[in-house]
């Protein structure tokens, strides 16, 4: 990796789960796909049904939601939004500066809502290729007003170890700066989860070092339950006071949180998931690798896959009725990728192999 001024970030991108769009232009019902497109837990969270009060009545606190999330997350200095998507939208205007634009990193590829926001606000991007040693990001750091990432970023599955992200929050607490840590994927490994610093069992020293970092939680991945739009936002005081008045009253629906606090207490599922989709991740790697996908990065919710053939693998599987993430070649990587979400049991994992045999 060379060290020039990194560019100006593109964020022409498409989500992933646009099912009906697919199967508009592929001619193939709806009913008849698999969609792999997410990254989203195919099994999740197996919610029981909403009793009619928790629809008829205006959402509440003290409802058990915030103690099932504190125990969960290991920290009580948070706030519930409605998804993470919200705050990454708000961010920008929410974290302050003296200065009208900030100079904020963001990786290439990860997520573009990121990017897209901050640019949106009239700050200038710095892209950070994905694969940039830490080396190359301790040095550019000095010039930045925030770091944006995701950790395991998404698609790469790239993991930042928590003594790496602190260093980082030192260098820019130095310039007033701002780390902001994206930990949607985070779930099925959270010991490496920064949000546990926020735990008010700190001492007010500790406490005063995270000043100017904000870490992101959803229930969207490894939960499976992002129709919810429920997350989580940890960071100082200061910062959790404005996104309380961004959020205004009933800002999460009360179904929202009741699935939420079953869901956020239910320790034995979380470990089930936990060993299941380990095992899931290695069994699809396995079976991409044998029909010459191998894996260039994964976490336990997909596998990322960089190949000169992904637009025909990508309309190959497309036509049998299979939907995979795509994702175009950028400044950094001159071909595409393709990512991979887990199927949900042995059937669906056959249904692939077939299409990926037929595949010439």
């Amino acid at each position: 990796m060379n060290s020039k001024t990194p560019l100006k970030k593109e964020t022409n991108q498409n989500h992933g789960g646009q099912l009906r769009k697919a199967a508009q232009r592929y001619d193939i019902p709806l009913e008849k796909w698999l969609d792999l497109s997410t990254g989203i837990n195919p099994n999740g969270y197996p919610v029981k049904t909403v009793p009619p009060e928790v629809w008829q009545r205006l959402p509440e606190e003290h409802d058990g939601l915030e103690e099932a999330a504190a125990k969960y997350y290991q920290s009580d200095n948070f706030v519930a939004v409605p998804g993470s998507q919200w705050i990454i939208q708000k961010l920008p205007q929410l974290i302050q500066s003296n200065k009208s634009s900030l100079s904020v990193g963001v990786f290439e590829p990860s997520y573009f809502e990121h990017s897209k926001a901050w640019q949106e606000a009239g700050h200038r991007l710095v892209v950070i290729p994905h694969d940039a040693s830490i080396e190359f990001i301790d040095q550019l750091l000095p010039e930045l007003d925030a770091l944006i990432l995701i950790t395991p970023n998404n698609p790469t599955g790239r993991h930042f170890h928590r003594e790496v992200l602190l260093n980082w929050l030192s260098i820019l607490q130095a310039n007033k700066g701002h780390l902001v840590v994206d930990e949607a994927f985070a779930d099925t490994d959270p010991n490496h989860s920064l949000v546990p610093l926020f735990s008010e069992g700190n001492t007010e020293q500790e406490t005063l070092t995270l000043k100017g970092l904000v870490v992101l939680r959803s229930l969207g991945k490894f939960f499976g339950l992002a129709g919810v739009r429920l997350g989580f936002v940890f960071a100082d005081a200061a910062l959790l006071n404005r996104v309380t008045k961004e959020l205004g009253p009933w800002a999460i629906a009360n179904p929202s949180r009741w699935v939420a606090k079953q869901a956020l207490s239910d320790q034995r599922w979380h470990h089930e998931q936990r060993l299941g989709l380990g095992f899931d991740r290695l069994t699809l790697m396995t079976l991409l690798d044998k029909y010459g996908l191998e894996a260039n990065g994964s976490c336990s919710l997909f596998v990322w896959v960089k190949t000169a053939k992904s637009n025909i693998v990508f309309e190959h599987l497309a036509k049998a009725g299979i939907l995979v993430r795509q994702f175009e070649p950028n400044s950094r990587d001159q071909i595409g990728s393709l990512r991979f979400g887990l199927p949900a049991n042995k059937e669906e994992f056959a249904r692939l192999e077939k299409a990926l045999a037929q595949f010439e």
